[in-house]
Parts: structure tokens; C-alpha cells; sequence
């Protein structure tokens, strides 16, 4: 009963290990990525706002691997720090064959404390052991076991992600991902273009 029991507790904590840490909340999408009016991006330019300009550079990187080779195009080697002016930069982005914008930004980290209560996982009282009355007879086996309560803190990082045309200027796709408190940036990038790359998908926007 004591085996059985503990291997219930191992199932259910597998489970919680297992599940994603980084999940699509809600996504839209125009009606014109169904309705077969919406032609596949020739050029587009991927802009990424995260934590800091290594984590964007790298996710810029990873979002351009998504598409055919030399349609995406990251910002980083395209705009410069005296591109400011949008309507400029929308003209200079057509006039160079341009037709889309991927643009993916960090939008809040929520903080959260978490109370996890004292567990305790009971022993039996034996006769003896290994049997009858030998050492350690009649004695308590397999004792109280557990943690004691304690406090931890979640982070949760939502990123919202918006595709845009420029020659409709209009929002074609927007998703937002959350992920719980990540460990690493390869990872965790990862993670969030898996998590909308099956939406981009189904809605044709990447093949």
C-alpha cells in the first residue's frame, strides 16, 4: 500500500515537471490569412524588444530562421539609430521590397509568492525487522518524512508578438506567450516561437 502510494506521488510530480513552462494564452488573426486573399511575405523585418539587446539580438536571429532563407531580414543589420521617424521608415522599408513586420516585445514580468505547506508521508509499525522479534523488533519502520513549509517566488514573462502588413497597413497575426520562470535564454526563446510557431502555421504565415 506504502509503494503504491509513493509511486502516485512520483506520477503526479512528474506531471507538474513535465508540463510546458511556456504556453500560447490567446492569439487573432485576420480574416484574410483564411480567406485566401493573403500572399506569403517576399521581405519582411523582424524587430524584437526583450530584456536586453543580447537576449533581442538572439531572438531576432531565431525568428528568422522560421522563414525561407532571405526573407527575413533582422533589424539590426537593416535599421540605424537615426531611423526614429515612422512614416520614414515605413517609406524606406517599401522602397526596399519590404512587405511585412514581425515585431516580438517583452510587455510585463509578473511576480507572484507561492505558499507551499508542510508535506508528511507517515511510516507502519512493524513487527520486527526482517520478521519476528530480531533487532530493531517491534519498532516504528519507515518514519514521518516530508518538507517543511515554505515560500517561493514565480516569475512569469509575457511576450506579445504582432505581424503586420505594409501594404495593407493592417495587423494580420498577434499572440501572446507566457512563460514561468525560465532558466536559460536559448531555451526559453525556444520555447516561445514553438509556442506560436504552429499557430503561424495554421493561419500560412510561415510553411
Amino acid at each position: 500500500m506504502k509503494m503504491k502510494f509513493l509511486i502516485s506521488l512520483s506520477l503526479i510530480g512528474l506531471m507538474f515537471a513535465c508540463s510546458p513552462s511556456t504556453k500560447l494564452t490567446r492569439s487573432w488573426s485576420d480574416p484574410s490569412l483564411t480567406n485566401g486573399s493573403f500572399k506569403p511575405f517576399k521581405k519582411i523585418l523582424v524587430i524584437a524588444r526583450l530584456k536586453d539587446d543580447v537576449s533581442s539580438r538572439a531572438a531576432m536571429d531565431k525568428i528568422c530562421m522560421q522563414f525561407k532563407p532571405g526573407v527575413a531580414v533582422p533589424e539590426y543589420s537593416y535599421l540605424t539609430a537615426a531611423d526614429t521617424n515612422q512614416a520614414t521608415v515605413d517609406a524606406k522599408l517599401i522602397k526596399d521590397g519590404f512587405d511585412g513586420l514581425f515585431i516580438m516585445k517583452l510587455t510585463s514580468v509578473d511576480e507572484s509568492l507561492n505558499y507551499h505547506p508542510a508535506t508528511y508521508y507517515g511510516g507502519f509499525y512493524g513487527s520486527g525487522y526482517y520478521g519476528g522479534g530480531g533487532f530493531y523488533g517491534g519498532g516504528y519502520y519507515g518514519g514521518a518524512y516530508g518538507s517543511s513549509a515554505y515560500v517561493s517566488q514565480d516569475k512569469t514573462f509575457m511576450v506579445q508578438t504582432d505581424i503586420f502588413s505594409l501594404v495593407t497597413q493592417k495587423l494580420l497575426w498577434s499572440g501572446c506567450t507566457s512563460t514561468l520562470n525560465p532558466t536559460s535564454l536559448n531555451k526559453s526563446l525556444d520555447d516561445v516561437i514553438a509556442a506560436i510557431r504552429s499557430n503561424m502555421k495554421f493561419n500560412k504565415i510561415i510553411k
